[in-house]
Formats: C-alpha cells, structure tokens, sequence
C-alpha cells in the first residue's frame, strides 16, 4: 500500500507543538487503528478536556504573507487550499472549485451526438451500412429507390439515439434527486435549508444523527461535551466498524453554533487525493474570542475530518466544508460510468465481418464469371450493394428492441419486485456470467450483530435460553442477599421519589447497600449462578461502548429522573449504545436483555443496573441497584494484539478486576489451562460465529500497584514506547487469567443468502468477496453464508511486505488444490505489483476468493485482472459509494438499494433490493435474454441470407446482371410487415420452464459456453440459407418460365411462406402472440397481393395453378428441416429437453 503522507512544514507556518499523548489517534497508524477504543473518550486522557491555552499550540507572530498570497493565487480544482474560517469573510464568487454534485450520467448536450454516433458506428455492421447508404448518392451505383437503404439505417440510428437518451436522462434524474438532498447552512441569523448541491468549499454545514455526510468536511463542533462522535464509514470504505472523530479543541469550547461567526481565521487543506486514511491541513484563529496577542493554529488530521457519504452515527455536528464534488475522497475514488457493450454484441459483429467477406466472395464470383468485362468494379460494387441484405440492418433494430423487451420483463417480475433496468443494453449478459464478485457489509449481511450463543465449559446459552442466565443473575444476586434487602432499603416513599427524581433518601442506606453487594465476593465456592453473573458482569464492563438513553424516551415535568446517587438505583429505561464495533454493542445489548445493563460511562467510571432484580411485574418501569467501577487502565484492541483488556475497581467493594477479551488464538495462552475452548471455537467457527475469549484475573492492591509503576515508566520511554507498554501488560496481567467463557456473535446475513450462494456455485459461478472489513471478520460470513463448503480448507495471506515472502505464498497456495483464499489489502498490493499473472492464474481455479481491507480502486483492480487474464464475464455486486468503482468496471453491475444510500444503485446496470434476487435475475432472466437474443439474431441473419442467395441465383441464370429481383416495396415489406412480428416473437419462446430452471442451476453452465450463438451455428444456418435460398429461386424459374412478373411473385410467396413455417420450427413454447402474429403476417401478405398490382397479377395468383406449385415449392425448402429436427429430438435432444 502506499505510504501515508505526513504533514511537512510550509514556509511562513510554525510547525504545532504535539503534546506525548500515546493515546492520541495518529494517522500513520493502519486504518484498522482507527476504530480502536484506545482515544482520548475511552481513556480519559483527551485534548479536549483541557481548557484551550498557549501551551498547547504555537503562537504565530508575523506571517509570511508573501507565500500565503501565492498559494492563494493558485488553489483551484484539484489544489491545495485556504479559507477563510468565517463565511461572512469568504468572497464565494471567486472560488472554482468544482459544484458538489454526484454525476452518472454519460452524455451532455454537447457530447451526446458524437459519443453515441461513434459507439454506434465503431460496430462494423453500422459502419457497412453507413457506406451502402451513402453509395446510393452516386447515380452508377444507385439500386432502387433511396429510401430502401437510407431509411432503415436512420431508423436504427434514431431508435438507438432515443434508448440512450432515455437512460441517460433517468440517471440525470436519480443524480439530480441525489443532488437535492436537504442540508442546513449555517449562518448569522441562523439556519437555511440548502440542496446539496449548493454547498460550497468554506461553507459551515449543520450534520444531524442519521445523515449522510454530502461533501468532505473538518469537523468543529459536537453536541457531546468531549466534542468526540461517531461516523459510519462502511458506503466509503466498507468496514463495519464506527469510526471515531474529534473536533477542534478551541472551537469545542465555544457556548454555541452562532459564536462561529465570531471567530475569525482561515483553514489549509492539502490538494485532494484518493487516500481516505490521510489528511494534512491546519485551522488558524486570528481574531475573535479564541485569539490571543498571536493567531493560534491548531494541526488537523483525518481524526477531524467527516468525508461525503459517511453517516454521522452520533449526536450532531457542525463541519467546515473543505472539498466538494469531484475532489472528495468518495469521488475520487469512484471510475467514471463507461459504455458497456455486451459479449453477444461483439459476436454478432465478428460474424457480421465473416458475412461481409462472404457478400465480396460472391460479388467477386459474379464479376468473374461474367469474365471481368469492361466497368467491372462499378459492377463490383453494385452487386455489394445488391447482396447487402446479407448483413441485416434490422438485427440492430431487434436486438435493441428484444433487450427493452428483457428490461421491462425484469423489472415486472413480481418474484423480485423493486427490481430496475439503469442500462437496457446489456441484459444478455446476465446469462454469461461466470465471476461473481460480492461486496460483504450490506450486500450478503445486514450489518446488524447479534449476541448468538455464551459457551462456559460445563453449560451453555442461546439466544432462546437467555431467560435461563437471567434466573442465574437474580439468583446470585439475591443469594449475596440484593434481592431480599432492596424492599427494605427502598421504602415506597424513597421509590416514588426516585421515579420522579426526588432527592429524598433514607440516611445511611447507601452504606447499607454497599455491604449487601459485597456479600460473596470472596466466597471461594464457584456455583453456576455466580460463575454466569461473572461471565454476565465482565462482558458488560470490558468493551469500549458509551450508552445513551433512547431517544423515544421522555423525562417527566421536565427533569431527569434516572439516577438517584443517595440510594444507589435508577429507573429501568430504554437504552441505546454508541461503539466504534457493533459487535460491542451486540454483546452490550444481550447484557442488557439479562438485565445488567450498562445505565453510564464517563472518562472515569462505568455505571452498571441490575434490572434482574425488578419484578416481572415492574418490568421497564421500576428501581433498581446500580454497581459503580473506576475505570482504571483501559488496553484497546488492534489488529495486532487482536485482544483489548481493562482494568476496573468497585466502589463498592474496593476490587480491582483485570478483564481481558480477545481471539482465541491469542487468549489460548493467556488464560488458565482447559480442555474445552478449542472445541468449543472450532464449532462456533464452523457456524460462522465470530467468537471471543473472556478471561479475569483479581489483582490485590500491591499487585496493581506494582504493575501501574512499571506502566507510568514504559509510557514516557522514547524509544519503543509501545513495545515497553505492551511488554508490562504480559508480565504482570496477562498470565493465568480465569477462563470464564467464549461468546459467539453472528452478522446476520440478508434473507436466503446461503440458497443464492450455493445456487450461484451449482450453475459454475465461482464468487469472489471483497470487502473493506478485516480477516477475522471477513472469514466468519464467508462461513456462515456457506460460501466455504464445510469440508473445504480455508486458506489465509495476510501481512505479506515484500516480494520473497509472496513467493513462499503462491508456492503454498499452489500444493492446497481447490480451498478458499483469504487475502488481506496489503498483501493482494503485493502479489498484484510482483506476481499479478501467477496469483490470478490460481486464484481463478479456486471456488471462492475472499479479499479483505479492500480499497474501492483494488476492487476495481481485481475485476479488471480477472477480465484480462480469463476473458470471463464478470459481475459485480454492491450497495455502498465504495463499490461503484467495482460495479462500473464489471461487465454486469448489480446495485443493491442499501439502508445508507443509493449510490451503488445509481451507478449499477440493474439495481435490485437483495441479494437474493441474484438468483432469479441470472438464472432465468440471464438464460431467457441470452438464448432468445441468440436465436433472434440467426434468425434475422438467416431472413437476410435467404433473399440474397435467391439474388444470387437469379443473377446468374440471367447473365450475372446486376439487377435486383425484389424491389421497393416488396424489400421493405419483407423485413418489416411481412415477416418482422413472428421473427420477434421469438422474444417470447422459452426451453424450458421457469421451475426447471430454478431447480436445476446446472443448465446455467450451458449458458457460458456461449453454443447457443458460436460458429457451428453460424455455419449451420448459413447452410440453411444456402439451401433454401436455392430451392425456392431454382424451383420457381424452372416452374414459371413464361413470365417473369410471375417468377417474382411465386418465389416472394414461397419466400415469405418459407420464413412463417421457420418461425413456427424455431419456437418450443407457444405463446398466444405468436400465433396471432403469424397469422396476422399472413393475413397482411394476402391483403397486400391486391394493393400492389404493380408486383402481383391477381388473376393469376387466385389459380389453381399457383397455389399447388406454390405449395410445391415451399414444401421443398422447409420439409426437411422439420424431418431433421425431429430426428434430432429423437436421437440426439438437448440436455434440458431430457427434464421437461
């Protein structure tokens, strides 16, 4: 990966004094850093509880304003910048920074015609006809009348035009309700109400709990007092985890939002880049109540910084608007949308230049058999212009109106309603995908933790036996005799009064508590109730969790009734939880349903309630006791340790515990020796459960003594100060730990995705996930989604830094044969700079591929690699901003319409509402488009093969004259009112049923062999064509020589009969409209032999005479071919046809 930037020091700045804090978030860190508990709100160590002073910063003296004014002079789009701090100060009309607006749309008024002329004639078949229809301006090459070439090529050009105006339009119109999202400015007589769009760069922007952040900002000011909150970054970089922000420390301490506009400075941010882990900028106070004799700057890093399309999942904030539009990190982080062009397409036109050679072929054949006479090549060219109809220009026309068929099928489809079509071209390709590559967080989970089973060596709890540790908590509780003294200690009066927040108390009864809690403790007997209260009470202290009352509910007469210190309770009431992990607050939250819940936590303290003890009859109403700890050290978790441990004192019985929780493979060495926990992790594992070790330890007043000397020494140690630190937690906590238990906390999947993931392997589909969420976690949901056969081995590369160790890497993984890969972000770096083409050569042989801490430019990577080196097609699917890179880059996008947006939606080719509509969508929706479009596309080249081999002959039994048969009318009527609705009802023909193709996804496999359109077809028809093409002209010369107005008319009949019963062979399922169109197209011909007398002599034509040699002939052309087919049947019939 590429190494984070650190702030340099300009000319005119003074570099920020930076206080040692070890428990400052620092952006050298790995991102995985960033989510750990270990900040100033956790620890009690913040910045901001200091009162802002001029030890902390560097006062400014005079500034190099020489410097300052050229920078000035040329920030701009894509540049470094500085603003001024106070909006009122800021000249907006001068900025040109780009507007902050989303943008997915491909075309502008002045691009539109060009960009789509050119993908239109980059296809060599448009291109043909382009210079046919142009050829017909030049009177020696003029056949028939204009309008026959002309026309149908403007019509396909118009309807093209209009397909692509369409879609384009409705993404400027998703774009544009993206754009309108409400946003309130700040400004000095309040709030407005703004559209996104409207935002500018130095605006100050007020961010409500639950709201996207719409443009990249620097954090001012919070609700929390700390000035900390939380975001949810999983749409910009897909990891689940919360990721804590801090304000600016003098802006903080301001009395209000409004005192803003008092202030006066300016802030610097470096230019815009794509890494999202990196900032570098500096906020300047100059004037204002925060100002001293200097101006005061005060360093900004990522940690105070909110970027568009994070959610703020805390409180609310006021941020200073630093980038916009397609400077932020989102943006820049996202591919530009591309024209997609399907598989099937480019077949059509690679068979397209094979049919062109064989219209030269034959125009060369007639040149020479007519012996090269005088003016050859301008009969050269006449009879390329005669045989032009071998090249269909109605295939496009088909083809694009059976693609805006499959689209509105889709998204009719009531099995998979919400579903829609964002790119009508390409719906074929749904039945040729042989990749899939998945995002994880809100695409196969919901991103929603639940606490799902409690393992403790003898006994063990789920989610439906929660009750069961509830009796163990009140049992244990009122066995140390809380229970049965709280009645008495709490007289009805005191309880009256602490609903409605009295302070009245009963003297003393604090104390009295106090020793009822500490009834037990030292009891050296370890039944089950106390062992499950321990598990109970350790799970709710060691986590990095912050509770806050439900918003829902209410205070009474306006007063916060919750606590009353004197007696030692509180009321029972709703609770909500903030985290940097959700699988914190899931644990949290199963405490809470055994009734220890967490009521507060401070820098300093932790609260716990015990509402086990309020009757079942005062549930969620009445009083209960509360257990106060000092929170004494705190051990964050990081991806190294992969453990995080606290250190906690009661109040109430002066005894520091050492709680310590972490993944089994650290805390197997940690904690006492058992017999039990590898087991009991390998089945939780088994399950797709993400499992943690809990283990005590009780430590005496000199032991944690002795162990908080040797910590205060290692913290200030200026060399290897972490290594010091974590080198005293080992020696004197971390050994003989008790083993209380191990928690399994499952992500609960979206509905029916195990089905669609076997579904998807059983039709050939290998899946790929890629997520920006860790190892573990990454692990645990490929398990629990069955995207890891239960026998398979799971195979992980993480940590790879250099090019040798790669090497050792892909050997390993190269004797393992067929397992699930496991990759980290750091180490795909390494083996996609060192070895891209020998890992994708063995990772594309594997089942599944699961890649971790992915950025949204390797997932794009990754799609793209996998396109070059396996010419596969490959899908995407996504529901974050973070994976639109990877969703354009797909041959198939597939957008899911996620709970924090629609930015993946927006930018998708089809956008659907789960998951587990994937199934549907490939399986019958892919399978339909892509065999009909297949058997539509033969077939209109096989109508245009027929009348040009029929010209063939007719030219060469009359002398190799350039001459056509059929002419204005008769042409045009042939590929349109004749034949064009019973051709396109092939639209509506099906192999098989919609069950069948659910139940047996094997049948998909077929599908991306691509035999359905190939050259043996090809070839086939085109053998076809030949003969038929032959039979019906030979036969109606050799049965109608007497004149030639009737040589036409017979063999147009037979043609056009020819063409019906070729219809009628090609279909397997009959629909009702086709068979009105068939015989509405006959129904028509027959009309049209009476309006046109100038190509029909009706007289004739009513004879006996006609209608028996007509017969004739089309017998002869068509018979065979159903005899063929039904031997076939018999003998040699399709794979699916076996299951219907």
């Amino acid at each position: 990966m590429s190494k984070r930037r650190t702030a340099a020091t300009r000319p005119g700045e003074a570099i920020p004094l930076q206080r040692l804090d070890s428990n400052r978030v620092s952006t050298d860190r790995p991102p995985s850093s960033l989510t750990s508990i270990d900040t100033p709100l956790m620890t009690g160590q913040s910045d901001l509880d200091h009162p802002t002073d001029s030890s902390h910063f560097v006062e400014l003296g005079a500034m190099d304003t020489s410097n300052n004014n050229k920078r000035k002079k040329r920030q701009g789009r894509g540049s470094a910048r500085t603003e001024p701090l106070n909006p009122l100060d800021n000249n907006f009309k001068k900025q040109k920074y780009p507007a902050n607006v989303v943008s997915n749309n491909k075309y502008n008024i002045v691009t539109f015609l060009p960009l789509v002329l050119f993908e239109q004639f980059k296809f060599f078949f448009n291109l043909y006809f382009l210079l046919v229809a142009l050829s017909q301006f030049v009177p020696q090459l003029r056949i028939g009348y204009l309008f026959t070439y002309v026309g149908p090529l403007v019509f396909v050009l118009a309807v093209t035009m209009m397909k692509e105006w369409h879609d384009d339009h409705a993404r400027k119109k998703r774009d544009n309700e993206a754009n309108s999202q409400r946003c309130l400015r700040l400004t000095r007589d309040g709030t407005e109400v703004i559209p996104s769009r409207k935002i500018r760069v130095g605006d100050l922007i007020l961010i409500e709990k639950n709201q996207r952040v719409p443009a990249d900002m620097v954090l001012l000011r919070t609700t929390e007092t700390s000035g900390a909150c939380f975001v949810r970054t999983d749409q910009l970089d897909g990891e689940t985890d919360w990721k804590l922000r801090i304000a600016v420390a003098p802006l903080q301490k301001l009395g209000d939002n409004s005192e803003l506009f008092a202030v006066h400075g300016e802030v610097y941010a470096d230019a815009p880049h794509k890494d999202i882990y990196d900032f570098v900028g500096t906020l300047t106070v100059s004037q204002g109540p925060l100002a001293g004799d200097s101006p005061v700057t005060v360093p900004l890093a990522v940690e105070n910084t909110m970027w568009a399309n994070t959610t703020l999942a805390s409180g609310s904030a006021v941020g200073f608007v630093i980038y916009t539009g397609s400077d932020t990190r989102a943006a820049m982080n996202t591919g530009h949308a591309k024209t997609k062009v399907g598989i099937l397409d480019t077949e059509v036109n690679r068979l397209s230049k094979i049919l062109f050679v064989v219209t030269l072929a034959l125009s060369l054949a007639m040149v020479a058999l007519d012996g090269f006479k005088a003016l050859w090549h301008i009969t050269l060219f006449r009879f390329l212009i005669l045989f032009s109809s071998i090249i269909p220009i109605s295939l496009r026309v088909n083809l694009d109106m059976g693609k805006s068929f499959y689209s509105l099928g889709i998204e009719r489809d009531r099995e998979i309603p919400g579903s829609v079509v964002r790119n009508s071209m390409i719906p074929e390709e749904l039945g040729r995908i042989e990749y899939c590559l998945t995002d994880k967080t809100g695409t196969l989970t919901r991103n929603e933790m639940e606490m799902r089973r409690i393992h403790m060596g003898m006994m063990a709890y789920t989610t439906e036996t929660s009750d069961e540790v509830v009796r163990h908590v009140r049992a244990h509780l009122r066995d140390r005799g809380i229970g049965n003294e709280l009645d008495e200690t709490i007289p009805a009066t005191a309880t009256a009064a602490a609903t409605a927040g009295a302070a009245a108390s009963t003297e003393g009864s604090a104390s009295k508590t106090a020793a009822l809690l500490a009834k037990g403790h030292g009891k050296a007997r370890r039944d089950m109730p106390q062992r499950v209260f321990d598990m109970v009470e350790s799970l709710a202290l060691c986590h990095n969790v912050t509770p806050a009352e439900d918003n829902d509910s209410s205070h009474e007469n306006g007063r916060d009734p919750t606590y009353d210190e004197q007696l030692s309770v509180a009321v029972a009431r709703p609770m909500a939880y903030q985290a940097s992990s959700p699988d914190e607050v899931a644990i949290v939250k199963w405490t809470e349903r055994v009734g220890v819940v967490l009521a507060e936590r401070t820098l300093s303290t932790i609260t716990l309630r015990l509402d086990a003890l309020i009757p079942d009859a005062q549930a969620g109403r009445g009083t209960a006791p509360l257990l106060v700890y000092d929170i004494l050290h705190v051990f964050p978790f990081t991806s190294e340790s992969k453990r995080m441990g606290i250190i906690v004192r009661s109040q109430t019985t002066g005894e520091i515990l050492f709680i310590q929780k972490g993944a089994d493979a650290v805390m197997t060495r940690i904690v006492q020796y058992n017999d039990w926990l590898d087991e009991e992790c390998g089945n939780m594992a088994r399950d797709g459960l993400r499992t943690l070790v809990i283990g005590r330890k009780r430590l005496s007043a000199d032991a944690f003594a002795r162990f908080d000397q040797a910590y205060a020494r290692a913290k200030v140690s200026v060399v290897g100060r972490a290594e010091a630190m974590q080198r005293v937690v080992e020696d004197y906590l971390e050994c003989d730990l008790e083993l209380l238990g191990l928690t399994g906390v499952e992500d609960r999947l979206q509905d029916n995705v195990r089905a669609t993931l076997e579904l998807l392997g059983n039709a050939g589909i290998k899946v790929w996930m890629l997520t920006g969420d860790k190892v573990e976690t990454a692990t645990c949901v490929a398990v629990s989604a069955k995207l890891v056969r239960r026998d398979q081995l799971i195979h992980v590369i993480s940590g790879l830094k250099a090019a040798h160790e790669a090497t050792d890497a892909l050997e390993t993984l190269r004797t393992l044969g067929d397992c699930c890969l496991i990759i980290d972000g750091d180490s795909l770096h390494v083996v996609m700079d060192f070895f891209r083409d020998e890992f994708v050569q063995l990772a594309s042989t594997l089942s599944a591929v699961v890649c971790c801490r992915c950025s949204p430019t390797q997932k794009a990577d990754v799609v793209r690699l996998i396109q070059r080196f396996t010419g596969k097609r490959v899908l995407a699917v996504g529901d974050g901003g973070n994976d639109v890179s990877m969703i354009q880059a797909a041959d198939v996008g597939v957008g899911l319409v996620g709970k924090e947006g629609k930015q993946a939606s927006l930018a998708a080719d089809f956008s659907v509402n789960q998951f587990s509509y994937l199934g549907r969508l490939l399986l019958w929706h892919g399978r339909n488009s892509y065999k009909r479009s297949a058997k539509l596309a033969q077939f209109v080249i096989h109508r245009g093969l027929i009348i040009s081999i029929m010209q063939v002959v007719f030219s060469a039994l009359f002398y190799f004259a350039p001459i056509a048969l059929f002419q204005g009318l008769l042409l045009v009527g042939y590929t349109t009112v004749y034949t064009m609705a019973p051709v396109f009802s092939l639209v509506l023909d099906r192999d098989v049923t919609e069950d069948i193709a659910m139940l047996y996804p094997e049948l998909y496999a077929e599908l991306t062999k691509g035999r359905s359109l190939s050259f043996k077809t090809f070839f086939t028809w085109l053998l076809i064509s030949i003969y038929q093409g032959g039979a019906l002209m030979m036969i109606a010369v050799w049965l109608f020589d007497t004149e030639f107005i009737h040589v036409v008319s017979i063999a147009f009949t037979g043609l056009v009969l020819n063409e019906l019963l070729m219809v009628a062979l090609e279909i397997r399922t009959w629909h009702r409209w086709m068979i009105w169109s068939i015989l509405g197209s006959l129904a028509i011909y027959i009309a049209s032999i009476w309006v046109l007398p100038a190509y029909f002599d009706v007289s004739f034509i009513v004879s006996g005479a006609f209608i028996w040699k007509t017969v004739v002939i089309t017998a002869v052309s068509s018979v065979p071919l159903y005899i063929i087919k039904l031997l076939r049947r018999i003998y040699a019939p399709p794979s699916y046809a076996k299951l219907t």
